[in-house]
């Protein structure tokens, strides 16, 4: 008998040379039926993997939370689209088909681009493979053999060429098709319900354009009808919310290529939008002590070798600028500038925590493939600060970072605390060579924000290999209204930069002592912010961001002045105020104003402008009535003061 450790901490006696699926079976016949691998002492391994020795296993299946659980359904899958395209199309050679985070794709060497058609075939040929349930069998080759056996695959070969010496290459085969490939995998292909090819486009092998265009095939599969369908109902929820599609319509922001890719300019119903938030976060700031300053977004290389930036981060980078006898080059973030403002003076233990904000302008040399909108730019406007602390002060101002970031998402933005989810991110102890080198500094680290997460009663979960470079972080993770977790404000600690820029403060015994600096930011940067604040909404935004918060419809001609008058005045009272004084039709411009999602229309005819009272139609509740002009006013501004 050999002994199991289970995630759960529980240990499971199972006879030796068991598979995981018979131990999967041992646990519970359900989660048996669901598995798609495990993983034994950290390695993933396919279900028929024989356990030997006492070990420490997780049974991975298809559930929310388990990404290799999916990946390994998935993967599975996008074989099962090879076979389906080597049968329909035999002179098809075969590239790569991993999965991602949601789905797979497969490259293929074909004559034309797949069509509509093409498509529809494939997925008919696909659900024949499933309906066939062929078995899928593992065995390996040496690399010689392998060679030979795959010498119809010209991608494969490169791929094996690429191996190391001496290495066994595995093999999968199901029926009529057998690929190169690591695993892990299911058992059979009717393993796998329910399948949906999504689209598909050109890609270089191996994403390099010096390469031959391959057709990309992306589809996805599921273990139930029903999650299909729910998946394909966020399809198109997700183009209805895309912040894109609502920019353009509310006329937000646009992108030029005369101004290059990555680079959005905000129109004026944008740029309202992003003054709010960013005076918002500094008010907030300002009322917990915090001091803002500016900096330059331009600096000198030798800044970066010193923070480690350089080392680390360089290919995220523009390239250098050289400049007379200096090596320049836009800033990819603002913590070295911040940490030579805090070395410009003595400072004494009494002077902790210093605490130091900017809206800053940093730089990433993003692929122009993979900008997108305002969520990932080339240049953008971070919420950005760091707090230097004396060593006994760090769980408080952790504790007091993660209260406002609660205050600003619960509390003024709405978001459920369900919503909410707390990760620790911590270095890869395998690849120690992306990190600053002092393990005793990322020790020390780690185990202080886990002790801070512990002592504040929130559940966490760790990660590794998330950390940045110089230093562990809390990384609060945000369920949008499309499911997906995406990672806003984040709080980080570091003993690394204090060191590298030789920081110090004067201590109660009158000796120099080395700064903490807390990393943070809550709105991220401002232009991903808008873009998740954007599809969050629909564009429905709260009334004190919205670019217009009122919209005035004259009824007829004679009540222009009337309500050029109301406009006047709403806006000395900080309400943002347009009026709609067009020929049409009352009905039409009421229809536009809602489309425009627009929180307020004040309708004004001869009677409102007679009893000095205005008709008020809500973007959410509809007509709500007449009150007068100051009673609307009163309930606005209480609305605008209250972020209801």
């Amino acid at each position: 008998m050999i002994k199991i450790s289970l995630k759960d901490g529980s240990i499971l006696e199972v006879e030796k040379g068991s598979s995981i699926l018979e131990v999967a079976q041992a646990i519970s016949e359900g989660l048996a039926r669901n598995a798609t691998c495990g993983e034994v002492n950290g390695k993933i391994k396919d279900l028929r993997y024989e356990l030997q020795n006492d070990c420490s296993l997780i049974i991975h299946t298809f559930q929310e939370n388990d990404l290799e659980g999916k990946k390994a359904y998935w993967h599975t899958t996008s074989h099962i689209m090879a076979q389906a395209v080597k049968r329909l199309f035999p002179e098809a050679k075969i590239a790569i088909g991993p999965a991602i985070n949601e789905g797979f794709y497969y490259d293929f060497d074909v004559e034309k681009p797949f069509t509509e058609e093409d498509k529809a075939n494939i997925e008919e040929e696909m659900k024949k493979i499933i309906k066939e349930d062929l078995k899928i069998e593992r065995f390996t080759l040496p690399k010689e053999e392998a060679l030979t056996f795959m010498k119809d695959e010209p991608y494969k070969i490169e791929l094996i060429k690429d191996l190391p010496e001496g290495e066994e290459i595995s093999f999968y085969r199901q029926g009529d098709f057998t690929d190169l490939c690591a695993g892990p995998h299911l058992t059979s292909t009717g393993k796998v319900k329910t399948i949906k090819i999504l689209s598909s486009s050109s890609a270089y092998w191996r994403g390099n354009e010096k390469n031959k265009m391959l057709q990309r095939i992306y589809a996805i599969s599921f273990p139930k009808t029903s999650m299909l369908e729910e998946y394909i109902n966020l399809l198109e929820e997700a183009k209805q919310r895309d912040h894109r599609k609502i920019g353009k319509e509310q006329e937000l922001f646009i992108t030029h290529p005369l101004v290059g890719s990555g680079l959005p300019m905000y129109l004026p119903n944008g740029a309202t939008i992003r003054r709010i938030l960013e005076r918002y976060i500094q008010d907030k700031e300002l009322e917990l002590g915090y001091e803002h300053v500016y900096t330059p977004s331009l600096a000198n290389v030798e800044l970066y070798k010193t923070s480690g930036h350089w080392d680390h981060y360089k290919e995220d980078m523009f390239p250098v600028m050289k400049m007379e006898n200096e090596e320049m080059v836009l800033r990819p973030m603002n913590c070295p500038h911040h940490m030579l403002i805090y070395k410009n003076k003595l400072h004494s233990y009494r002077d902790l925590p210093i605490k130091i904000g900017e809206l800053a302008h940093d730089f990433r040399y993003e692929n122009s493939g993979s900008v997108c909108g305002l969520e990932r730019v080339r240049q953008m406007c971070q919420n950005d600060a760091h707090l230097f602390v004396r060593p006994d002060q760090i769980k408080e101002e952790v504790g007091k970072v993660l209260n406002l970031i609660f205050e600003v998402y619960q509390k003024d933005f709405g978001f459920p605390s369900s919503a909410f989810s707390f990760r620790l991110s911590l270095r890869d102890k395998n690849n120690k060579e992306k990190y600053i080198d002092n393990d005793q500094m990322w020790e020390t680290a780690e185990s202080q924000l886990r002790e801070i997460l512990q002592e504040l009663k929130i559940d966490f979960y760790e990660a590794e290999g998330e950390a940045a470079f110089y230093g562990p972080k809390i990384d609060i993770q945000i369920k949008t209204a499309l499911k997906h977790d995406v990672t806003i404000p984040t709080c980080q600690l570091d003993f690394a930069l204090p060191e590298r820029f030789d920081l110090t403060y004067i201590g109660e015994d009158g000796k120099e002592h080395r700064p903490v600096v807390i990393h943070r930011a809550i709105l991220g940067s401002s232009d991903r912010f808008i873009s998740f604040l954007i599809e969050e909404t629909k564009g429905a935004f709260p009334t004190w961001i919205a670019p217009t918060q009122v919209k005035i419809l004259p009824i007829t001609d004679e009540q222009h002045d009337y309500c050029k008058k109301l406009k006047e005045e709403f806006i000395k009272k900080g309400i943002r105020t347009i009026v709609d004084d067009r020929n049409e039709k009352t009905g039409y411009k009421i229809r536009e104003a809602q489309l425009e999602k627009i929180p307020y229309m004040i309708i004004v005819g001869k009677r409102e402008e007679e009893g000095n009272t205005v008709s008020v139609r809500s973007r959410n509740l509809g007509d709500i009535g007449t009150m007068t002009k100051e009673e609307f006013e009163k309930k606005i501004l209480d609305e605008i003061k209250n972020k209801n």
